[in-house]
């Protein structure tokens, strides 16, 4: 296998595993909290529905090149295009599949936190509900077969080229890896990544995480101590919201151009082994979910894993490899697992 071939690879790798990170660093903040959430899968699939309709919706309508226009007779146009950013197709279609995937948890954490329903059934339901009502809509609003309209190059996110690609692209070794590897990704994929530090940060250095971690732990002693447990669970439900909403407008218009039937593909389920995988620990969530694009990455490439192992392999056998590796994960023989302790069971306060 050559230089530029694993660059590809690696490429890939980093691609298909985003919407793998950021659904398992939801999980990571929910289940932390004590909320066991299975409709990681739900709210991806909601929140790609409605970034890209709304993002495909919005494209007809050029709010952004319209303030543009308006903007550059008395401002530089780098500035006018940075205010008309919030305008703009891909925008909009973010801050809608994050809203649709914050009402989906919202309904969650009402199920499973206010009403101390189960909550591994109300993720559950979540999934049939997002299944069905995604493609219901869609037919609706576009009379396309549970489909969206294929998204302009206007309404997606586009690669972003880093200072310093293109002068340093024909460097050998270190040129190709800066100019095809670090750079040319969208900004979520930046993004993604710099959520696995902040989330560290966040839940071992913050007086925030510190009560978020203990609230999956010892419910009691952070009530007893004067601090709200139904707040801080409503909390984490919500920041899961948030980023299975960026997770599910990654897939729809960043990976895909646009959205079809059950496009998440399991996903949602693939990201919860990734995080039993990781032992609720960030970095290691970043690593699993490395791991899992990488298999996906080789599904896509069969003739770079038969070049490397040098016998011919069915390409259904390396399309099931994550699913394989969920199970195996799942079953638990990756190693001992232990989850929070208090993960699953609604609190009720002792009176």
């Amino acid at each position: 296998m050559d230089l530029q071939t694993l660059i590809q690879l690696l490429d890939s790798t980093i691609r298909l595993a985003m919407p793998l990170l950021l659904a398992c660093l939801a999980g990571l903040y929910s289940e932390r909290a004590g909320i066991f959430d299975i409709g990681l899968e739900g709210k991806m699939l909601v929140a790609a529905f409605m970034s890209a309709a709304v993002a495909a919706v919005a494209s007809t309508a050029d709010l952004s090149g319209g303030a543009i226009a308006a903007l550059a007779g008395f401002l530089p146009i780098w500035l006018a295009q940075i205010i008309a950013l919030p305008l703009s197709p891909v925008f909009l279609g973010l801050l809608a599949g994050i809203g649709a995937s914050l009402v989906f948890a919202g309904i969650h954490g009402l199920a499973s936190i206010t009403f101390k329903g189960n909550q591994l059934i109300c993720g559950v339901a979540l999934n049939f509900l997002a299944a069905g009502l995604t493609v219901v809509v869609s037919q609706a609003w576009f009379g396309e077969g549970g489909r969206t309209p294929q998204l302009p190059a206007t309404a997606r996110f586009n690669p972003i080229t880093l200072p310093g690609a293109e002068a340093i692209a024909g460097v050998p070794v270190v040129g190709p890896l800066y100019a095809d590897l670090i750079s040319g990704h969208t900004i979520l994929v930046y993004a993604g990544l710099l959520f696995v530090p902040l989330t560290w940060w966040i839940l071992f250095r913050t007086r925030f995480g510190l009560r978020l971690r203990a609230v999956g732990e010892n419910p009691a002693a952070v009530d007893t101590a004067g601090i709200s447990v139904v707040r801080l669970r409503f909390a984490a439900v919500g920041i899961c919201g948030i980023l299975c909403g960026i997770a599910g407008a990654y897939i729809a218009t960043a990976l895909q151009a646009g959205f079809i039937k059950d496009m998440t593909a399991g996903r949602g389920f693939i990201a919860l082994a990734a995080l039993i995988f990781a032992k609720w620990r960030p970095w290691y969530a970043l690593y699993a979910c490395l791991l899992f694009g990488f298999l996906q990455a080789i599904a896509l490439r069969p003739d770079i894993f038969e070049a490397t192992i040098g016998m011919r392999v069915q390409v259904q056998l390396l399309d099931a490899l994550p699913y394989i590796l969920t199970v195996i994960i799942l079953a638990g023989f990756v190693g001992k697992a232990v989850a929070p302790r208090a993960g699953g069971e609604p609190y009720v306060k002792e009176r």
